[in-house]
């Protein structure tokens, strides 16, 4: 199957259930729709419209709680490439008047779902290569229009776009995606964050190979890491671990469970540190986050940095997800050295600022030290939140001194 620029059916809300869209909310809920006319399946455009019939927005439609994702407020837009084109380049130009694409970075995200209006799409950019993820059907149908748009806009700055949803579609829409380059062929190759070397793992990796979202973050932790010894938890990659050696850290050390994940570390550690500097100050240690936070010894790190995977991926885990994050920051509090600085964070969607602030307090509080906030932090530029969907903002961090 694939893409459609016309709708192939209409969404007809009930009474009064319009007026989230009119607020420019991009999500219409199966609990507000009346009635629908037509037969459309998984993926395809839908025109939505008032229980009167007014044209208010057309959208991707999936037979589930969200049921329409919408691309548009203009009800008689036709989605085409020349479409894509645009959304892309409105995009672009938010990127560039940040100044995410300078000689010493040229890694980002172009594109993040509803807070670039194409809800269900992600487009990340690593060098001379664009991946493209799929979370919704509609937008798996859209991606050689979406990936032709890419090149139209960026060509002077692509050369392949990698496809990479397999993982990340509805399952039950049975689409059999498969990763892999839709135009264009690239090697995975060094590229730069804010002058520091990483190797992106688009291929293999997690999300769509590295985690772009903490790039601000992982500078501020550059500012505070000088002849500091650091601890680096969940770490992945090593992308704090990097941040806190080109800041001077005395000694850092890089913890997490997957073997997979310290190669990568060792090998982004190698591209930027001479061996025997490495061998000195930096060491990777494979082995579970929350057993190495129990059994290390108390006062030995000045910097603790916490970046756990999600505990909750929807609210009917958020209990879980709460006593996971209250436990973690417990033994963080317990062990770090007196006048010790606290990276914390949590990536769940489910968990709102103030219910990871409040598990961040309860663990403070368990623990009896003396605790200041320094930062509040959140996801960076490249990641924008629609003011009209707040739901977007998931990226929840706190930067705390413990006395």
């Amino acid at each position: 199957m694939t893409e459609v620029a016309k709708p192939s059916a209409i969404i007809k809300l009930l009474p009064k259930r319009d007026e989230s869209i009119k607020r420019f909310h991009p999500w219409v809920f199966s609990g507000a729709i009346r009635a629908i006319q037509g037969e459309p399946q998984e993926g395809d455009l839908v025109k939505v419209v008032s229980h009167d019939e007014e044209p208010l927005a057309i959208g991707h439609y999936a037979p589930e709680s969200i049921t329409v994702r919408i691309l548009s407020f203009d009800a008689d837009e036709e989605v085409n490439e020349d479409f894509w084109s645009r959304k892309l380049a409105t995009a672009l130009r938010l990127r560039q008047d940040c100044n995410l694409i300078r000689k010493d970075n040229n890694v980002m995200r172009l594109v993040h779902g509803e807070g670039d209006g194409m809800p269900g799409l992600i487009i990340d950019i690593y060098g001379r290569t664009a991946v493209l993820q799929a979370h919704s059907a509609g937008m798996h149908y859209a991606r050689i229009s979406i990936a032709n748009a890419l090149k139209n806009i960026l060509g002077n700055i692509i050369d392949a776009v990698y496809y990479k949803s397999e993982n990340t579609l509805p399952f039950k829409a049975n689409l059999d995606a498969h990763d892999g380059f839709l135009t264009g062929r690239v090697e995975e190759e060094p590229v730069q964050e804010n002058g520091i070397l990483f190797y992106p793992d688009w291929s293999r990796g997690q999300k769509t190979g590295f985690f772009i979202d903490q790039r601000n973050n992982r500078a501020l932790l550059e500012h505070y890491a000088f002849n500091k010894k650091v601890l680096n938890t969940f770490c992945y990659t090593g992308g704090f671990s990097l941040y806190a050696l080109r800041g001077g850290a005395q000694e850092v050390h890089s913890v997490d469970s997957s073997a997979k994940a310290m190669s990568l570390t060792d090998k982004n550690v190698g591209l930027n540190i001479k061996p025997e500097e490495a061998l000195l100050r930096h060491k990777s240690i494979t082995t579970d986050a929350f057993k190495y936070l129990e059994e290390m010894p108390q006062g030995y790190y000045d910097l603790i940095v916490l970046d756990p995977p999600a505990f909750a991926k929807h609210r009917k885990v958020l209990r879980n997800a709460l006593q996971g994050y209250r436990r973690i920051n417990a033994e963080a509090f317990k062990k770090i050295a007196p006048g010790g600085i606290l990276f914390t964070f949590s990536c769940s969607q489910a968990v709102s600022r103030e219910e990871f602030r409040l598990s961040v307090f309860s663990a403070a509080a368990s623990t009896g030290r003396r605790v200041r906030i320094l930062h509040q932090l959140t996801q960076p530029e490249d990641h924008p939140i629609n003011i009209y969907h707040p739901e977007g903002e998931y990226l929840k961090g706190l930067v705390l001194r413990v006395e």
